[in-house]
């Protein structure tokens, strides 16, 4: 069965080697570590939807989104039906290293991890294969 996919965007934000990170607490990706980001509202851009929902998750007002990856995300049920479909634009962005993330909105917590740590962390997989390649430049 075909869906309509949603849009939607997350940022990337990265200090030194370490990435930002929200605790989601609503689907999809409950109760898994990601980027902050969520879904498109409408006439947003999807590089407006980055700054806005890290924004909105984090506290920290961003800069400069520049187009990382995209995903198209699929989730369905054990029937088969598709309960969720997103397309996923990933950002990387800029913001004043001063700046304090506080979890805010859909975060239940946030945190900077190190590629190490997120390979230990409950994640889904766009978000291990981001940070990885990011990791591989920066080593």
């Amino acid at each position: 069965m075909n869906s309509i996919p949603k849009a939607a965007s997350s940022a990337i934000l990265q200090r030194d080697n370490r990435f930002l990170l929200v605790l989601r607490r609503h689907p999809p990706s409950a109760d898994m570590y990601a980027f902050p980001g969520g879904r498109a509202e409408p006439g947003e851009t999807p590089e407006e939807t980055a700054l806005r929902e890290l924004e909105e998750e984090t506290g920290i007002r961003a800069r400069s989104p520049h187009l990382f990856a995209t995903y198209d995300l699929i989730t369905h049920a054990a029937d088969g039906v598709v309960v969720s479909h997103f397309v996923l634009s990933v950002f990387r962005v800029e913001a004043e290293d001063t700046a304090v993330a506080e979890a805010g909105d859909d975060a239940a917590v946030l945190g900077w991890f190190t590629i190490e740590e997120i390979r230990r962390l409950p994640v889904p997989q766009s978000v291990l294969e981001c940070a990885e390649r990011l990791a591989v430049g920066s080593e």
